[in-house]
């Protein structure tokens, strides 16, 4: 199971810490991958951490302003979110698979944080 919080108002320019917290199975062993949804868009990948934090992959559009990190003694997985831009406002969503930057390969997904940034 995951668990995504730390979504909310923010103005632009602001920060936000996501964090994925995983239980059960999704806990062990799995890369953890950030994606977005806005409304009326496919859902967007934005970051993704393997299990040993060695590989990380960012995506272009929050590069140099999103950074993703975990702690797995905690079992949580963060994304750290910078200088926030309105086109950043989505609902975000960690998923527990295997290193990719595509949806489809992930095995399990949390519900959701609404992330909405203000101009």
């Amino acid at each position: 199971q995951l668990q995504a919080s730390g979504g909310g108002l923010v103005q632009a320019g602001g920060s936000l810490r996501l964090s994925c917290a995983a239980s059960g199975r999704t806990s062990s062993s799995y890369a953890v991958g950030w994606f977005r949804q806005a409304p009326g868009k496919e859902r967007e990948f934005v970051a993704t951490i393997s299990w040993s934090g060695y590989i990380t992959n960012i995506a272009d559009s929050v590069k140099g302003r999103f950074t993703i990190s975990r702690d797995n003694a905690k079992n949580t997985v963060y994304l750290q979110m910078n200088s926030l831009k309105p086109e950043d406002t989505a609902v975000y969503y960690c998923a527990a698979g295997p290193t990719s930057v595509t949806a489809i390969d992930y095995d399990y997904w949390g519900r959701g944080t609404q992330v909405t940034v203000s101009s």
